[in-house]
C-alpha cells in the first residue's frame, strides 16, 4: 500500500509566517526611506554638500551595491507576499460583501491595493529618471556629475515636480497603514496600545512625506535654485 506524504508545513507557509516575513522586509524598506530622504534633504545645503553627498555614495562600491543588494530582496519578497497574501484573502471569499463599510479600516488601508502597483512603477521611474540611465524631463542637460543640477533642474518642471509630490503622498498613506500593521505583526494589537501606535505610525508617515515633498516644492517655488 503506497504510503501518502505530505510537505511538512513551515512557518514560511503560514499567513502568520508570511506576515512575519513581510513585516521584516518592511522593516528594511522603511529603514531605506528615512535614510534616502535624510541624503536628499541635503540639497537644502546647498551643490557643494549635496554633490559631495552623491560622490561618496558612488565611491564606495562594496557598500554601494550591498545595500542595493539587500534592498532588492527585500522589495521583491515584499511584493511577491503582498500579492499571495491578497490572494489568499481572496480565495478565503470569492463573493463579496454586498454593502462593505470601512468602519475599523482607514481610508490608507482600503487604498493599499492601488497604491502598492502605483508605487512600483513610480520607483521604477524613479530609478530610470536619476540613476539608470538618467535622463533629462525638460529643456535642460543630464549631468552624470552634477546631480544638485539634474535635481534642480528636474523639478523645475512643473509636472516633474506635481508627480513626485503626488507619489510621496501616496507614499505617506502606504507607510501608515504598513507601519500600523507593522506594529501590530510584532505584537502591539491590544486595544491599549492601538491609538498609540496608531498615532505613531500617522506621525513617521507625515514626516517622510513632509521631508520628501518640501524637496520638489522648494524648487518649484524657487527657493532651492
Amino acid at each position: 500500500m503506497a504510503v501518502a506524504t505530505q510537505k511538512a508545513l513551515t512557518l514560511g507557509d503560514t499567513t502568520i509566517g508570511k506576515k512575519a516575513v513581510l513585516a521584516v522586509s518592511g522593516v528594511v524598506l522603511f529603514g531605506f526611506v528615512v535614510v534616502h530622504m535624510l541624503g536628499n534633504l541635503q540639497v537644502f545645503l546647498g551643490p557643494d554638500v549635496f554633490n559631495a553627498y552623491a560622490e561618496s555614495l558612488k565611491s564606495n562600491a562594496a557598500v554601494l551595491w550591498g545595500a542595493r543588494s539587500v534592498l532588492v530582496v527585500a522589495f521583491v519578497t515584499h511584493v511577491v507576499l503582498v500579492v499571495r497574501l491578497y490572494k489568499k484573502t481572496l480565495r478565503a471569499r470569492p463573493v463579496p460583501y454586498r454593502v462593505k463599510k470601512n468602519i475599523a479600516t482607514s481610508y490608507a488601508a482600503a487604498t493599499m491595493k492601488y497604491s502598492g502597483p502605483a508605487l512600483l512603477l513610480y520607483v521604477l521611474f524613479h530609478l530610470a529618471h536619476f540613476t539608470y540611465p538618467g535622463i533629462a524631463l525638460g529643456d535642460y542637460p543630464h549631468s552624470a556629475l552634477d546631480v544638485y543640477g539634474n535635481f534642480v533642474n528636474a523639478f523645475q518642471v512643473p509636472w516633474v515636480a506635481l508627480l513626485y509630490v503626488t507619489a510621496n503622498l501616496l507614499l505617506g498613506m502606504h507607510l501608515f497603514h504598513g507601519g500600523y500593521s507593522l506594529l501590530q505583526s510584532l505584537g502591539l494589537n491590544h486595544p491599549r496600545y492601538n491609538n498609540r501606535a496608531r498615532a505613531f505610525a500617522r506621525a513617521f508617515a507625515f514626516l517622510v512625506t513632509a521631508g520628501n515633498v518640501s524637496m520638489p516644492l522648494a524648487v518649484l517655488l524657487g527657493l532651492v535654485s
